[in-house]
């Protein structure tokens, strides 16, 4: 599986950005997928994942309620909708996919980055 994110950009507090991942190769709909981020200085933290099926989803408690992750299986894409922006989620965002059950950390696939800035 190769992962390709793209949709990051600089947005102000308060506005919205939606993150897309495109994903090759025929297995998608089988992999659980999440989202991560790295901002500058600080290590990889889980954001989001959700399950091969669509059905169940989970969140980091910093993004809850401000962030909504769904993926399309007929069009091999995952997304991440953010709105509510804070700087604190400026970061260098990530896509990321295993096969089978959801994870928070167990990852075998990852896309290359897209960086979303935040300013005050």
């Amino acid at each position: 599986v190769q992962l390709q994110a793209s949709g990051g950009g600089l947005v102000q507090a308060g506005g919205s950005l939606r993150l897309s991942c495109a994903a090759s190769g025929r297995t998608f709909r089988r992999h659980s997928m999440g989202w991560f981020r790295q901002a500058p200085g600080k290590e990889r933290e889980f954001v989001a994942a959700v399950a091969w099926s669509g059905g169940t989803k989970v969140y980091t408690n910093s993004v809850k309620g401000r962030f909504t992750i769904s993926r399309d299986n007929a069009k091999n894409t995952l997304y991440l909708q953010m709105n509510s922006l804070k700087p604190e989620d400026t970061a260098v965002y990530y896509c990321a996919s295993r096969f089978g059950d959801i994870s928070l950390a167990e990852y075998d696939y990852w896309g290359q980055g897209t960086l979303v800035t935040v300013s005050s």
